[in-house]
């Protein structure tokens, strides 16, 4: 395609003509010439507002792209209604791949009841790959709201599912040639399909009904980078039993395999959530078939400690993600 913005003709057959996903909130969505979206509240809501870009992979671009953002906004206790996207081109993407990005784009977002709202597509010598950066929109009742800020001192630290799931399931797609030199392929697709456990909307739901203190989506610098980020938004230490973090094995082996530190590798898919009765909450979970499990305790110290058996160590504030390294 030519640089600049798509052709009107383009937008409306590739792009608009992807978008089926309706919300009864959303007065004014995606159309030819439209800037902006509007959202309608209820006088007890509120807006919640995320946004992030998708630079790490190009596989399954558009899918992450609704996840990342729908599980910030799930994170924060609200209910994501809809997205605006920015979606960069390189010259020598066709219109095709474009529809198939969108294509994938409202697969995702109707899975979570999200509208696409606008946004923006262009063609451009500044990218190399596909760049989607989306903004989402949620709504929350007034004092249902959740931070990460508000995690206080004696409240159990959980963490769900498993650490590293997204990271895994890239290295796997991007880097499989490489890791069939020494495991099998139904190892790797293993590995790839660890990307259906990233949503977090399921367990924020169900920890917003049983009330807690805080909640964190582990993303990029692993599980070490959302521990340091909730403990240093909170003002809490942190005593955190290193083997009690869940991880799965495919994960322990494909990062020995690069030499990388599934602790600081992107973890989307991974809630870490601060709560008064983790046992509780861990119960509630598991009903729903979540795993979880408590990881250890905030503290009204300013040691943020990783313990493992008898040894102790410090907590160090979030490096660049481990993903970096291979792809």
């Amino acid at each position: 395609m030519k640089i600049g913005k798509v052709p009107e003709s383009v937008l409306k057959r590739s792009v608009i003509r992807q978008l089926h996903t309706k919300r009864q909130e959303v007065v004014l969505g995606a159309g030819v010439g439209e800037d902006c979206a509007a959202v309608e509240l209820a006088p007890d809501e509120m807006f919640v507002l995320s946004t992030d870009p998708i630079t790490g992979t190009v596989h399954e671009i558009g899918r992450l792209a609704i996840l990342v953002t729908t599980n910030d906004l799930a994170s924060a206790g609200a209910d994501p209604v809809g997205v605006m996207l920015t979606i960069l081109l390189p010259e020598d993407f066709e219109e095709p791949d474009l529809r198939r990005m969108m294509q994938e784009i409202e697969e995702a977002a109707s899975a979570v009841n999200v509208q696409i709202m606008g946004g923006h597509t262009e063609v451009t010598h500044a990218v190399n790959q596909p760049l989607v950066t989306v903004c989402g929109v949620g709504k929350a009742k007034k004092g249902q709201l959740v931070s990460t800020a508000g995690a206080a001192p004696g409240m159990d630290i959980i963490a769900t599912k498993w650490i590293g799931l997204e990271g895994t399931s890239i290295i796997a797609r991007e880097k499989e040639t490489q890791l069939l030199e020494r495991f099998s392929a139904g190892f790797i697709n293993q590995a790839k399909q660890m990307d259906v456990y990233l949503s977090v909307m399921s367990e924020a739901a169900i920890a917003v009904k049983s009330g807690v203190g805080a909640m964190h989506d582990v993303t990029e610098g692993g599980i070490f980078g959302a521990l340091w980020e909730m403990a240093e938004a909170s003002g809490i230490g942190l005593e955190i039993d290193l083997k009690k973090i869940p991880i799965r094995q495919e994960t322990v082996e494909i990062c020995e395999f690069f030499h990388i530190n599934p602790y600081e590798l992107i973890s989307s898919g991974c809630m870490l959530i601060a709560a008064a009765n983790g046992n509780q909450l861990v119960r509630d979970l598991e009903k729903e078939k979540i795993p979880a499990v408590i990881i250890g305790k905030a503290t009204d110290s300013n040691d943020r400690v990783l313990l493992t058996g008898e040894e102790r160590r410090f907590l160090e504030p979030p490096r660049t993600d481990e993903l970096y390294k291979v792809v």
